[in-house]
């Protein structure tokens, strides 16, 4: 066995699984590792701060399905890491994060930067450890790996101290082994839930990011069509589901219980797939169910299934081979066709729309910009979507429908939109990507900017700016509302009109070219020069 320092053999090790990139931003405990990592085959992508760095591996990881590598600065570099990481561990980004630390050695000195990294990570992450011995390094790195990519995958933190990567390993660099999880329920266990879902008259049908991890969105169509139920997406953020598809019945709410329990309130029979329930922020605390209501929840997580509410039937199993398990079942029960006259739209359930509201009317700025985005992008166009109360034209004139064409932020942290896309685009070099943000979202993270020029990372990015917090404009209204307070004037902190961010000008300044688009006659001009452009590229879209 070959002998080497750690901080060279794990990008042997990095090398055998696969990695091509490293998102990071280094400090002077990682000086080992970059030196090392410069001879290796492995590119390192600078960010100017760890939230950026995130932001790219979870897109990457999400467009690739594959493992992340993100690079962080001891205890104050994963600290500004941590919202970030909190996103990815609620989306199931499988990334895998190595946290430079000065030494063990010196643990007992409590010097600059000393900080319980393992705890720090614990609530942000599938899984967090600390390498003490030199030949642990790459098994360490190795169940990292597994971790992160076993459903339901997150991501893992692995702290390495810079005195044990610069002790010898003789351990080889080998391929991790993931472990497959494509498991199917008991042929009774199926049977039970077809036979219970069938029951119901008033189907519905809750579906997750589980659907787009097990690429099971044709299984879920097939079912969906032969229960003749509505499809809701529950902590949906991916295409799980033709959002064209007549069935389609839109997303729940992610702030209130209220809005959810509209929904599903009167549902008899409910199929839930590929989802925890509910993701609320203020989320019912009895449960939005009917009591005569029976469930059957398909999840590869056994602890969301029942975690807040009964589940009548409780399937721990990959959604894509159970969905086409369930299928056939169906379809041996009831015939092809379905049972006449069932899943019909629950009474009192309606949606407020039955597709995505667009929360500007037609012929305004924003509005006419998606249309002609729509209208002129390549058919493979993918969209990042952190436009939030902006998103609306964007389910209308981009709606999902092709596994892999879109993706939205999650986990409520802000500014994923921008190094979001940088991440997708990295992912598919060949397909051109837009990412949607908004103006207060956007200065979470604008710096990444700089990174996409650095590296010709040529996603394109289009800035929503109505020079406000508009989410929370809209939150403080509901809130008076629930608490029977008559509307009034909104706090001026959510107010970012003052001074005017000039985000055109900010990106040029980054080394990216952009514009400022505030009139529908300057939008076919914009989209023009957006689309054709062969480098990174902003449009500042003045909304209102």
């Amino acid at each position: 066995m070959r002998a080497r320092p750690g901080k060279a053999a794990i990008f042997e090790q990095f090398a055998a699984d696969g990695i091509p990139y490293m998102f990071g931003n280094p400090g002077t405990v990682e000086q080992g590792i970059l030196d090392e990592g410069a001879r290796s085959d492995l590119s390192y992508v600078l960010a100017l701060h760890e939230t950026v760095a995130v932001g790219m591996a979870d897109g990457y990881a999400r467009a690739t399905q594959r493992p992340a590598l993100v690079q962080l600065h001891s205890g104050v570099g994963l600290g500004n890491g941590i919202g970030m990481l909190y996103q990815a561990k609620r989306g199931g980004s499988p990334l895998v994060v190595v946290v430079g630390e000065a030494g063990v050695r010196y643990d007992a000195m409590d010097g600059q930067m000393a900080a319980d990294l393992v705890g720090m990570a614990r609530p942000v992450t599938k899984y967090a450890t600390r390498v003490l011995d030199p030949m642990s390094v790459l098994r360490t790195l190795r169940r990292a790996v597994k971790i992160a990519m076993t459903p339901p995958r997150g991501p893992v933190v692995v702290v390495l101290p810079a005195d044990v990567l610069d002790q010898v390993t003789t351990e080889p660099a080998v391929p991790t082994a993931v472990p497959s999880t494509r498991t199917t329920p008991a042929a009774s266990d199926l049977l039970a839930a077809a036979r219970t879902l069938l029951d119901g008259r008033r189907r519905l049908i809750l579906m997750g990011d589980g659907v787009a991890t097990s690429g099971a969105q044709s299984e879920l169509t097939r079912v969906a069509e032969l229960l003749n139920a509505p499809v809701w997406g529950v902590n949906s953020s991916e295409t799980n589901f033709d959002t064209t598809h007549p069935l389609y019945g839109g997303q729940l709410g992610h702030m209130f219980g209220a809005d959810s329990a509209r929904v599903v309130a009167d549902a008899d029979s409910v199929l839930i797939v590929g989802t925890y329930v509910f993701p609320e922020v203020f989320p019912a605390l009895a449960s939005p169910f009917h009591e005569r209501a029976r469930i059957v929840h398909i999840d590869l997580d056994p602890f969301e299934i029942g975690k807040n509410f009964t589940a009548d039937l409780g399937l721990a199993a990959d959604p894509k081979f159970t969905l086409a398990a369930l299928g056939d079942e169906l379809t041996r029960l009831a015939g092809s066709a379905g049972p006449a006259g069932a899943g019909t739209h629950p009474r009192g359930a309606e949606p407020p729309v039955r597709r995505p509201a667009p929360t500007a009317p037609a012929g305004t700025v924003l509005d006419r910009f998606v249309q002609r985005l729509a209208e002129r992008a390549p058919s493979d166009l993918v969209v990042f979507d952190e436009a939030l109360t902006a998103s609306g034209p964007l389910g209308v004139h981009l709606p999902p429908r092709r596994p892999g064409d879109f993706f939205q932020t999650r986990g409520g942290s802000l500014g994923v939109g921008i190094p979001g896309a940088m991440g997708a685009k990295l992912a598919r070099p060949d397909l051109p990507v837009v990412g949607f943000t908004g103006d207060g979202a956007a200065m979470y993270t604008f710096q990444a900017l700089w990174t996409a020029a650095r590296y010709g990372i040529g996603a394109k990015f289009v800035v929503c700016n109505n020079r406000r917090y508009r989410l929370l404009d809209a939150n403080i209204e509901r809130y008076w509302q629930d608490l029977g307070v008559a509307s009034h004037e909104h706090p001026a902190e959510f107010d970012l009109s003052h001074p005017d961010i000039r985000f055109g000008e900010l990106a040029g300044a980054l080394g990216v070219e952009g514009r400022r688009v505030a009139a529908v006659r300057e939008v076919d001009d914009a989209v023009d020069a957006l689309l054709a452009h062969e480098g990174p590229y902003l449009v500042d879209l003045v909304i209102d």
